[in-house]
């Protein structure tokens, strides 16, 4: 069983007991993390869209990627610029896709409004 899951805009197929580089999260070191925005679920081959699972994960670990460098440069005209950065990034492990519990669905009753005669002395 795998799961197509949205992690902070990106998208991401995760399995249990697998480890990911997502965005950086705000979370500490050994907290779990619960993601419910499931885009696609497969089951044994059972495709589905609108799926009640959620991906609970633990956070590992937070760090930083290799510096990207990035140098622009316009030619004859003696322009240089040279940038750089370092993405950060957090390291989670997937620990199981479970089943959400159903939420329970609010019927709003809607209230006839009555005209209020007004007597007139």
């Amino acid at each position: 069983m795998y799961a197509i899951v949205d992690i902070k805009g990106k998208q991401f197929k995760v399995e249990k007991d697998q480890t990911l580089n997502v965005p950086k999260l705000n979370e500490k070191v050994g907290s779990k993390v619960e993601f419910d925005n499931i885009l696609l679920t497969n089951d044994n081959g059972k495709l589905s869209t609108k799926s009640t699972i959620k991906v609970v994960a633990e956070v590992v670990s937070h760090d930083k990627e290799d510096k990207v460098v990035v140098f622009k440069m316009k030619r004859r005209k003696g322009h240089q610029k040279k940038n750089g950065h370092k993405q950060q990034f957090t390291t989670i492990q997937i620990k199981n896709l479970k089943a959400a519990k159903k939420a329970a669905t609010k019927t709003k009753k809607t209230t006839t409004a009555k005209k209020v005669e007004e007597s007139k002395d």
